[in-house]
């Protein structure tokens, strides 16, 4: 089905679709001619929050047509069938969330997957996005990044997180919110070090729209005098080669691991198999993958004998 947009664009809607389109992130200026065309024409439209959604349709000066559903973390999955079944009859179903790309860091992916096991169809209407947007501004290399979603919310696990990542020689990009930075920033700085260039990206594409850049150090002291508001996308400098040699796990060798494989089994009374089992699982390759278990019990016979 094809419709006409008010500035006279002609955008297609495709019926028996889910259709996953991104929605401004801040200035409503971004919102694409396809938007409006799924939001006037869509037989139903699946919202993270249905107020924010008819907020974005009158500021479009969009009126929705099709049958407006609630479709957030606590109910994608029970809902994604029954979406579908409308799919399956011929109905458009648009999925949006309150700003950005569903399915990042926001509903959708349920939708999708089932989608994909039902053989049906979905495509995107892309748009905005803030983790592109503050890539893009950083000034930090862009050929190579990872997105890590937001900076998790307890210490311990955070830290945990920002070790995992000390090696990581792509641009970082991470997602936080204002109540955290100030306790997050300490916690950069003690992983990644002061010297490390990156840049504190907040309420992008709105009025107030702010870009910090220096290092670690800089951005933290700015954080210290100056607490930023708004949504905060964070840009960090992958480690160079020096970094990334120095913080790369080491391996065990097999004798290593025998060992402890021995001292595991005496203190704690465990077959030795069992031991070897649980050794050669805690203590990974760099690659990630695991020692082989016949190799490290070898070597515990060797040294029994």
């Amino acid at each position: 089905m094809c419709t006409e947009t008010s500035a006279g664009v002609r955008v297609e809607v495709p019926a028996g679709t889910v259709v996953l389109a991104a929605t401004p992130i801040g200035n409503v200026g971004d919102a694409s001619a396809r938007l409006v065309a799924l939001l006037e024409r869509a037989d139903i439209v699946a919202a993270e929050d249905t107020r924010r959604l008819y907020d974005l349709a009158n500021r479009l000066g969009v009126h929705v047509s099709g049958k407006v559903v609630a479709y957030h973390d606590h109910n994608e999955r029970n809902k994604a069938d029954g979406l579908l079944d409308s799919v399956e009859e011929g109905a458009t179903v648009l999925v949006v969330s309150d700003a950005g790309m569903p399915t990042i860091n926001d509903p959708g992916l349920a939708i999708v997957r089932r989608a994909i096991e039902r053989g049906l169809p979905v495509t995107c209407a892309p748009g905005p996005s803030a983790v592109l947007d503050a890539l893009a501004l950083s000034g930090l290399p862009t050929d190579r990044f990872c997105y890590e979603g937001f900076v998790p919310r307890k210490h311990a696990e955070r830290m945990q997180r920002l070790r995992s990542l000390r090696a990581e020689q792509r641009t970082i990009v991470f997602y936080e919110t204002p109540h955290r930075i100030a306790e997050t920033m300490p916690d950069l700085l003690g992983e990644f070090g002061p010297d490390r260039r990156m840049a504190l990206c907040r309420e992008l594409t709105k009025d107030y729209e702010q870009i910090r850049r220096g290092t670690i150090a800089q951005i933290k002291q700015s954080v210290d005098d100056d607490p930023p508001r708004g949504e905060i996308v964070l840009v960090i400098e992958g480690a160079s080669d020096d970094e990334a040699r120095d913080s790369a796990p080491s391996a065990l060798s097999v004798e290593d691991l025998a060992v402890l494989s021995i001292d595991r089994a005496r203190e704690d009374g465990l077959r030795i198999k069992d031991a070897i089992a649980q050794v050669v699982q805690e203590h990974p390759l760099p690659d990630g993958s695991l020692a082989n278990r016949k190799q490290v019990y070898t070597a515990v016979l060797e040294m029994r004998s």
